[in-house]
Parts: C-alpha cells; sequence; structure tokens
C-alpha cells in the first residue's frame, strides 16, 4: 500500500476549505520569483481551480497536494507537466511560511512525493527548473538526488536584472 506520510509530514489533496491558504501563498509576491508569476490570481480562479483540483492526473496533467505537518497545512507540492508516455514529471515545492522552513519539513515532503511518483505512476524521472538565486531550492533538489544537467543563462528577468535557471533531474 502506498503510503503519502512520513514521520513527520503528511501529504494530502486539496481540499474546498484550503482557499484562504491558497490564496496567500499564491498571492505573497515575494513567491513570484520562484514561480514566474506576473499578476496576483483571485478567489474566483483559485476557487474554480479548487473545484477541478479532484481531476486525474492523466487528465490534468498535474497533481497538487498540501503539506501537513502535525495536522497544519504548511506548503504545498506539485507534479506537473506530467508526461505518461515518456514517465516523467517536473516537481516544484514551497513552503508558505518563513518559520515553517529550514527544518526538514520540505525534504520529507519531497522524498514523500518521489516515493509516490515512482511507485505509483511508474514514473522513469522526475525534474526541477529553478532559478538560480534559489538556493535554499537547489541544495534540497541536489540532497534528495537530483542531478544538475544544465543551466539556462539569464532565463528570469527579475526587475533590472537577469538570474540563470538551473535544471535538475533524478533518473529512477
Amino acid at each position: 500500500m502506498l503510503r503519502l506520510q512520513g514521520k513527520h509530514i503528511k501529504l494530502r489533496a486539496l481540499e474546498p476549505e484550503d482557499l484562504d491558504l491558497l490564496e496567500r501563498w499564491e498571492n505573497t509576491t515575494e513567491n513570484w520569483q520562484y514561480s514566474q508569476q506576473q499578476v496576483p490570481f483571485s478567489r474566483h480562479i483559485l476557487k474554480a481551480y479548487l473545484a477541478q483540483a479532484h481531476q486525474d492526473i492523466y487528465e490534468a496533467k498535474q497533481l497538487r497536494l498540501v503539506i501537513e505537518r502535525e495536522g497544519r497545512a504548511i506548503g504545498l507540492i506539485d507534479l506537473y507537466d506530467f508526461d505518461f508516455n515518456n514517465r516523467r514529471a517536473g516537481i516544484g515545492i514551497l513552503i508558505g511560511a518563513e518559520e515553517d522552513r529550514r527544518q526538514g519539513n520540505a525534504q520529507e515532503a519531497l522524498q514523500i512525493l518521489i516515493d509516490y511518483a515512482q511507485k505509483a505512476f511508474d514514473l522513469k524521472q522526475l525534474y526541477a527548473s529553478i532559478g538560480a538565486n534559489n538556493t535554499a531550492s537547489l541544495k534540497l533538489f541536489i540532497a534528495s538526488g537530483f542531478k544538475e544537467i544544465g543551466v539556462r543563462a539569464q532565463w528570469f528577468r527579475q526587475g533590472e536584472n537577469w538570474e540563470d535557471e538551473h535544471l535538475l533531474q533524478l533518473i529512477f
């Protein structure tokens, strides 16, 4: 039996009650630099997204899960660009509040999803695209077994500056 639970972390499906959390995390402008988001999401758009969150990963091509610690939602973790034919997906993670970061939460959640993706969907590989300034995520993914396979130079504009994008891959 596949479990979406580790020692401290549980991954669960999105619920309609997650609307406020989703609105807060998706509309926190400090997070936009990591997702390349440019504008806020309205409650209406987020409600519509939640209404479709039940879609199967084969149909939606993505799976977003809530990260819980001790029954409290602390973040989100996603499989995106799911490609069943080529057995791969992108993976992204957000720990919402600063006080929940750098405590092993992201690493445990990432390991749970890696195991789940491999066993439940028979994936061959996962990949992540991470901006060079996101050193915490780069360290997290490398510590979780991902290998850097390339860099896209000056890929993201951050105000007046340009940032490289690191491409990481985990092959099972």
